[in-house]
């Protein structure tokens, strides 16, 4: 198509897409001749063949089973790469300690699933863990499996820093954007913003430098605060915070229409701090348990450890259901 490599950007994408769908299409494609191969197999009647039938028809189940998973990737930006941040509540060490818990946990579960994690910003805790911490994560449905965890996230346990071993209740706040600044069109007005700049340091701060390369971009009109320290130079860290500024100005609207048509449906919209999600109990006993859709282990390390999967899928299945 004439002129279709002057928009960079929009070719970009769409190139992308192609890819994505080929990707998919031949996921598909694959399966069928399996699926055919294992037939024309079963028919030969051999008995020498029936255990490697067997294992291939377990082999089919599972893929089937993630192919009927990806089916509940349902909204626009479910397959868009995501903007995770985590805060901690009130509690001091004891939050700051789980926020570091759940940046762990949630780390390890988006490596070992094949999606890739990037620290934009991060806060270190006065005495121990963080105060807060920005990663993207890049990968297939990033923002659909892990639009589960949005929420906030309750930790009951004996806590590490009393000397008494009372039993601390501590709370964070996961937050979620998908990173769609670059196929989005948001005008942000230069008066609207105020730009701080500052050198970067600790953990985020990799590249750290003399010259004041971190920058902080405060939003006047509704507040919100961005901050990016990761990449090397001023402009970089720059761009990095400003399509960060612009997802979350996009969500906020998005999420805005969703309450407004959700209350003339007459539903209860309530996305407040006290409202936990999923709660991580270890003390008295060992749980954890998602309020939302009742599902429940009781091998929280495992948890813990970044095993996701089953309440990322009962989280979409029950959000489907609705």
């Amino acid at each position: 198509m004439p002129g279709f490599w002057d928009k960079a950007d929009y070719a970009q994408k769409v190139m992308r897409d192609i890819t994505q769908l080929r990707d998919e299409v031949t996921v598909w494609e694959n399966l069928s001749k399996r699926l055919h191969d294992a037939l024309e197999l079963a028919e030969l009647g051999d008995d020498e063949l029936v255990e490697e039938l067997e294992n291939e028809v377990v082999g089919l189940q599972t893929a089937v089973h993630q192919l009927e998973f990806q089916t509940l990737f349902a909204g626009p930006y479910d397959k868009e790469n995501a903007i995770l941040a985590i805060h901690a509540g009130a509690g001091g060490t004891e939050a700051q300690d789980w926020a570091q818990m759940l940046e762990r946990m949630f780390i390890r579960w988006a490596e070992s699933s094949g999606l890739k994690v990037d620290i934009i910003d991060e806060s270190a805790g006065d005495e121990a863990g963080i105060k807060s911490v920005m990663m993207s994560l890049e990968g297939a449905y990033a923002y659909g499996r892990f639009q589960s965890e949005r929420g906030v996230h309750r930790l009951v346990r004996i806590s590490p820093y009393d000397a008494s071993s009372r039993r601390h209740t501590s709370f964070a706040k996961v937050e979620l954007w998908p990173d769609v600044a670059s196929d989005i069109e948001i005008e942000v007005d230069e008066k609207d913003l105020r730009i701080d700049r500052f050198r970067a340091s600790g953990a985020g701060g990799q590249h750290v430098q003399k010259n004041e390369t971190a920058v902080r971009i405060t939003h006047l009109p509704t507040g919100i605060v961005v901050s990016c320290q990761n990449q090397r130079s001023l402009t970089q860290n720059m761009q990095v915070a400003m399509n960060i500024l612009k997802a979350q100005l996009f969500d906020r609207e998005q999420r805005k229409q969703e309450e407004e048509l959700a209350e003339l449906k007459g539903e209860d919209v309530d996305a407040g701090w006290g409202s936990q999600i999923r709660s991580y109990v270890l003390h008295p006993y060992k749980m954890v348990k998602d309020h939302r859709t009742n599902y429940e282990v009781g091998n929280t390390q495992a948890v813990l450890d970044g095993r996701l999967d089953d309440f990322m899928e009962a989280y979409l299945r029950h959000k489907v259901g609705e």
